[in-house]
């Protein structure tokens, strides 16, 4: 019975790198920031934003264009090129003003990461900052739409 619970400990000792080891790689995959990508040869998201919040949403915003146009990647500017954002003019019942991101046509394999992307335009010092003011700007996310083009009526 002595040599039984003896393998039984070693082997336990001896699994137990490899235990921590995924949690090791577990705890790094949840840190690393999320990429967004798109598959559909365009793409229509909408997002709705908290009134008070509205020169919050838009500095960001123009974070992230700031951050698209200095990047030495080429796939920034094809992003930048094909990135509209669009206000809506008039509020919802609630009062939150709703902002419509337009990407045509969307770079493959690209990160779309609003956050991610207008990380790249302020020191890391002001990066929480950005994401707080993000964060409390958007009340949510309503739709996304991604898909390939089935009529161009213009053609």
């Amino acid at each position: 019975m002595r040599r039984l619970s003896g393998l039984l400990l070693a082997g336990a000792i001896m699994m137990l790198p490899a235990f921590s080891q995924d949690h090791v790689r577990a705890a790094e995959q949840a840190a690393a920031p999320q990429k967004t990508t798109f598959t559909g040869d365009a793409v229509i998201q909408a997002f709705s934003v908290n009134p008070d919040k509205v020169a919050d949403y838009d500095m960001v915003m123009s974070k992230l264009k700031e951050a698209l146009a200095k990047s030495t990647k080429p796939e920034a500017k094809a992003q930048a090129a094909g990135w509209k954002v669009f206000k809506n003019a008039v509020p919802n019942p609630d009062g939150t003003i709703v902002y419509v991101h337009v990407i045509n046509p969307v770079v493959k394999d690209a990160d779309y990461s609003i956050l991610t992307n207008a990380y790249e335009a302020v020191p890391p010092a002001e990066q929480r900052g950005l994401y707080d003011a993000y964060r409390a700007a958007l009340k949510a996310s309503l739709f996304v739409i991604q898909g390939e083009l089935t009529n161009d009526f213009g053609k």
